[in-house]
């Protein structure tokens, strides 16, 4: 399982984003959240990553399960259709969190500027569903683990790290 080796910091919770729901879907706009995030959260982290419990939307699309700035500061993840129980199963946590993984990994990428990837084994694929997120790995292909790389060279070189 690939990792970024950067620092981690747990913020305090944002509060249920009622500027972002949208009363005829039942669900919430990602790109208001992900806009949020981006105007309140100016400190020093290298990236902020929300991950919500709400499930969440782009007007083109039915759902998300993730939405990021291509090669931000930014990204946010939904949990809500992560879980078995949302489609009338039974609770599975490490299933969840394995999926959950994946899908920040994902937007991760996004935000060093990797895009959507042809490998079926690669994080970067994308998934349009649970079935599609679990049959990929958590890792990164050997094109996009050299893209990150190189990338997170160059920030270590700009931030001094």
């Amino acid at each position: 399982m690939d990792t970024i080796n950067i620092p981690v910091r747990v913020s305090s919770p944002i509060e249920n984003p009622v500027y972002a729901f949208d009363p005829g879907r039942k669900q919430y706009y990602s790109t208001k959240i992900l806009r949020y995030i981006v105007n309140s959260h100016r400190d020093s982290a290298l990236r902020t990553i929300g991950i919500m419990s709400v499930d969440i939307f782009i007007p083109i699309l039915t759902y998300v399960f993730g939405e990021a700035q291509l090669d931000g500061k930014a990204a946010i993840v939904s949990g809500a259709r992560l879980k078995q129980e949302y489609y009338g199963l039974k609770p599975d946590k490490h299933l969840y969190l394995e999926r959950l993984f994946k899908e920040v990994m994902h937007e991760l990428g996004h935000t060093f500027g990797l895009t959507h990837c042809e490998l079926q084994h690669c994080v970067m694929r994308l998934s349009n569903n649970v079935a599609g997120i679990d049959k990929k790995t958590a890792n990164f292909c050997e094109n996009h683990r050299e893209q990150l790389l190189i990338k997170l060279k160059e920030l270590e070189i700009q931030y001094g790290e």
